[in-house]
């Protein structure tokens, strides 16, 4: 199911987040040009050589590619003329710099009242740091999230890139937000999304816990409000735990582990939260005597919510992800087999996968300014002039 069939959305964006912004619309059913430089296209493409990084392929899927040099003004003439029938424009540049290339929300919105104009920045518009770049770790750091997730005795960093992936989700979410307005008005939005806040608004527990209470969360101190344990078993494998406040999962654990004396040593759930270090360090004990697979069954039978701690590498092994059919594979013609994950929403029970892989760089140029209404003619001008 294509809930946004019949929207087109030029995508500008470099590197993560409109990317990802604009990929998230595609798998909705939107029909997402990628504007890219002629010659290197966005940045991503590079990243391990050649012009298919897998990092550019990770948040390009169900694109078309469309090469175009919009910094002159025979390529500004062309992106203007998709505008005219463009729904979203999305794009993530430093503030102003859409000004100097004629990208304004202001011109364009001109062009095309109701044009959703989406502009993703480090830091905003306007202030102090608004004329800086921004990539993800400087976002988890500004924000404060970097602080919560290391003591600072080995401060590198690790983990995938989090800004990004949050300061485009918000994006695309600000952009359904407008086109659900646009149908009832007929006037497009100026959208305007950055890293900074879109990080922060991520935060609303902790910075919640902190605004009320004036202090700041220690590094373990949600794992001890929540209940939730990382045990490594006999073998060295690991299982995670998240017993949350229902009693009847701190029932349901003692039982699995055959330990009812933790019932009298931790009557109450402050008990377990103020005692967290000593109970788990208990637990890590009592895991250490098995392997995992011991305790698996145990800890389903007694309705414990637990999971076997996954890599990346070992997603394929997981009977859950084999059943939601996470994963699936397109044929790309010059670069064979890829695979992916489908989409996380699904409609009707259907996240439909029958997705376009990643393009090449200017895959679909022709064709999209064919749709456009421009002649053969005139492409081979605007070939000639290395405009396309």
């Amino acid at each position: 199911m294509k809930v946004l069939q019949g929207i087109r959305v030029l995508d500008l964006g470099n590197f993560i987040t409109a990317p990802l912004a604009g990929m998230s619309l595609a798998e909705l059913g939107a029909d997402v040009v990628k504007i890219e430089r002629p010659g290197s296209g966005d940045p991503f493409r590079a990243f391990k050589g050649g012009l298919y990084s897998p990092q550019f392929q990770a948040h390009n899927r169900n694109k078309r590619s469309l090469a175009l040099d919009y910094t002159r003004p025979e390529g500004r003439a062309v992106l203007d003329k998709l505008v005219e029938d463009a729904d979203v424009l999305l794009l993530n540049m430093r503030p102003g710099v859409e000004e100097r290339l004629g990208l304004g929300a202001e011109r364009l919105r001109r062009l095309n009242p109701r044009l959703v104009y989406c502009a993703i920045t480090g830091f905003g518009a306007s202030g102090p740091y608004a004329g800086r770049p921004a990539y993800d770790n400087v976002g988890q750091a500004v924000s404060g999230w970097l602080s919560m997730f290391h003591r600072g005795e080995d401060p590198r960093v690790a983990g995938p890139a989090v800004s990004d992936a949050v300061t485009g989700i918000y994006a695309c979410l600000g952009i359904l937000g407008a086109l659900v307005e646009r149908a009832s008005t007929g006037q497009g939005r100026k959208v305007e999304v950055n890293m900074l806040e879109a990080m922060i608004a991520m935060a609303c527990e902790p910075l919640g816990s902190m605004l009320a209470t004036g202090q700041p969360p220690s590094l373990y101190g949600r794992a001890a409000m929540s209940q939730s344990y990382i045990l490594t078993c006999q073998d060295g494998r690991r299982i995670a735990l998240h017993l949350s406040s229902p009693a009847k999962f701190w029932r349901g654990l003692v039982q699995a582990i055959d330990r009812p004396d933790l019932l009298a040593a931790y009557p109450a759930r402050h008990d377990r939260v103020e005692r967290y270090d000593e109970l788990a360090r208990t637990l890590a004990e009592v895991f250490a005597q098995r392997e995992r697979e011991y305790w698996l069954p145990r800890l389903e039978a007694h309705d414990v919510p637990f999971t076997p701690e996954r890599t990346l590498g070992e997603l394929d092994e997981d009977p859950q992800v084999r059943h939601l059919g996470v994963f699936y594979t397109q044929q790309h013609p010059r670069h064979g087999t890829l695979r992916a994950a489908h989409r996380a929403i699904r409609y009707d029970g259907d996240h439909d996968s029958n997705f376009l892989p990643p393009p090449d760089l200017g895959e679909h140029t022709e064709e999209v300014l064919r749709e456009a209404g421009f002649s053969e003619a005139a492409m081979t001008e605007l070939r000639q002039a290395r405009i396309i």
